[in-house]
């Protein structure tokens, strides 16, 4: 007996030594829970993180930074005769040209419960889109699409008021359940709150990729098991366990204490926490480094009085010394931003950009200009005595936002700045009081985007949120400028790759100058991976590793 126990041991600790040995659930930590699991309603990395390994799209851009196909069979182009110029007009009547393309949808897409991916689910979500009451952040893209031309179950006509330079690409356009979640939408008002995917998520038929969503925790955790219906690359774990734990020194001790097995990259530890955690644990995990198209900045809610002042928000940004907090905070791994283009971009340029150094006399003396003179404590008032006083928000639990929040407001200090800070978990900041702009002051997060990016919903007047809209848009600061409109649909249609580039820098050029959002930083992702796990691929943009979750693999 005694014999056969010591071999029972030696076996179960073999077994438990190997990677390959029973893991069949990936135990995923993230910092942020997502306000919403519908992929129309706002805009949230935990919620792309999510949907990438549930809810996949016509196309996105792959690893290597270009189209690529996910629903459908390929994309279409001018050369093959698949997409097809017209000649079109904007909605001013001003002529243009447009583009009819189009696409098939792959034989093996199936939503969850069997039934296939259709023509009328993406018809379903044009109406979704386009509805001026549905609350779609991405509204205007849907707006601009003239017409849907069905050819069958599978094949259908994107007909596009503008040719753009990234016709071949649908872009956020989302494939929706038209089976399930239509008779949600016959009152487009109340669609965010109705949708099955915020009253019934576990509906097996709401998702289309390898996993679907099995259980919910609201708050706290999604538990994505195997689609049954998934007829692409079999994943490798019979569950995936993405867990919210919204303070980030717990997110690590989760790690080590083995409540987690990974951290996920997009919505996980900042840079620096990173890099002292690889310091001491760097033989038990991988840690990848992923600069990318991660803009970490202030929103500026322009239509406060103190804010609305350029002279102010100017000086804000000389009294920071950026570059000091890219040093000592994140070891230089996160560079200074002169605005939201990143230089990893081919459009990025430096040439005739302004910029705003650390300089805390050039700061002071715009304040000085801009009417905010010192008061009695060092605290600077205006001519009514009102109290120079800056709100400033961001995601609860975020340690290394909570320590910039502080540096910034010391460096505020200095100059006579006063700062308020108050924060709110991260379903609660973006979901409520970053897209209804109920943020006083600033607004501090980041803006994650593809390649070449347009940025039509966060700039452009036509994307600010309003109850009209009910909320729909991102441009969350209220920022209107004829000018910038101008550059963002001249953009848009210019299919000239030197000519864009020209219109690129005045597009730069402008947003340094009138300063909508206040630029800190370029992010880097570091993703926190067990020895055992390989083919996680950071992409460096907005189309998350997720997206190729059913390549992930125990290593053998």
């Amino acid at each position: 007996m005694r014999r056969f126990l010591l071999a029972l041991i030696v076996l179960l600790a073999a077994s438990a030594g190997s990677p390959a040995a029973a893991r069949d659930t990936l135990t995923i930590g993230v910092s942020q829970y997502p306000s919403t699991l519908n992929p129309m309603i706002d805009s949230m990395l935990a919620k792309s993180y999510v949907l990438a390994a549930t809810q996949r799209q016509l196309t996105i851009d792959g690893p290597d930074w270009k189209p690529v196909c996910q629903l459908c069979v390929k994309l279409p182009s001018i050369e093959d005769g698949d997409a097809e110029p017209f000649d079109s007009q904007t909605e001013d009547g001003e002529p243009v040209t447009g583009v009819r393309k189009t696409y098939e949808i792959r034989d093996d897409a199936f939503w969850g419960d069997g039934t296939p991916v259709t023509t009328d689910d993406v018809l379903f979500a044009w109406e979704i889109g386009k509805h001026p009451e549905s609350g779609v952040a991405t509204m205007k893209a849907y707006q601009d699409i003239l017409d849907i031309e069905v050819h069958g179950p599978k094949r259908f006509t994107v007909v596009d008021r503008k040719l753009t330079y990234k016709y071949q690409s649908m872009g956020d356009f989302a494939v929706m359940p038209a089976h399930l979640d239509r008779p949600t939408f016959e009152s487009p008002r109340d669609y965010r709150n109705r949708t099955l995917y915020q009253t019934d998520p576990t509906e097996p038929g709401l998702w289309n990729g390898p996993y679907r969503v099995g259980e919910v925790q609201v708050g706290s955790e999604i538990v994505l098991v195997r689609n049954s219906f998934w007829k692409g690359t079999p994943p490798a774990f019979d569950r995936v366990v993405i867990r919210a734990i919204e303070n980030t020194s717990a997110l690590e001790a989760n790690l080590l204490s083995g409540s987690i097995d990974m951290i996920a990259g997009e919505s996980g530890l900042a840079i620096d926490q990173a890099i002292a955690f690889e310091k001491r644990h760097g033989d038990s995990y991988t840690v990848l480094y992923k600069p990318g198209l991660i803009y970490e900045h202030l929103d500026v809610m322009l239509s406060n009085p103190i804010l609305s002042d350029l002279r102010v928000r100017r000086a804000l940004l000389h009294a920071v010394d950026r570059e000091a907090i890219n040093e000592r905070l994140f070891a230089g791994k996160q560079p200074t931003a002169t605005g939201s283009v990143n230089p990893l971009d081919w459009t990025y340029t430096t040439d005739g950009v302004p910029t705003y150094p650390y300089d805390p006399e050039r700061a002071m003396a715009l304040l000085e200009e801009a009417g905010w003179t010192p008061g009695p404590a060092g605290e600077r008032v205006n001519g009514a005595g009102e109290k120079l006083s800056v709100s400033l928000m961001t995601t609860a639990g975020n340690r290394t936002r909570e320590l910039v929040q502080q540096v910034l407001a010391d460096y505020w200090k200095r100059v006579g700045v006063e700062t308020v800070i108050r924060n709110e978990p991260a379903r609660v900041f973006f979901g409520e009081t970053v897209s209804k702009r109920r943020f006083p002051g600033l607004a501090m997060f980041a803006w994650l985007s593809a390649p070449e990016h347009l940025p039509r919903t966060t700039l452009h007047s036509e994307s600010i949120p309003s109850e009209a809209n009910n909320w729909g848009g991102q441009n969350y600061t209220g920022y209107a400028n004829p000018e910038m409109d101008r550059l963002i649909d001249a953009i848009e249609i210019e299919l000239d790759r030197d000519k864009r580039a020209d219109l690129w820098a005045e597009f730069q050029r402008l947003y340094a100058t009138d300063l909508p959002v206040l630029p800190l930083y370029f992010r880097a992702d570091a993703y926190i991976l067990p020895a055992w796990l390989q083919g996680v691929r950071p992409t460096g943009h907005k189309y998350t590793t997720t997206n190729w979750i059913e390549g992930w693999r125990v290593a053998e």
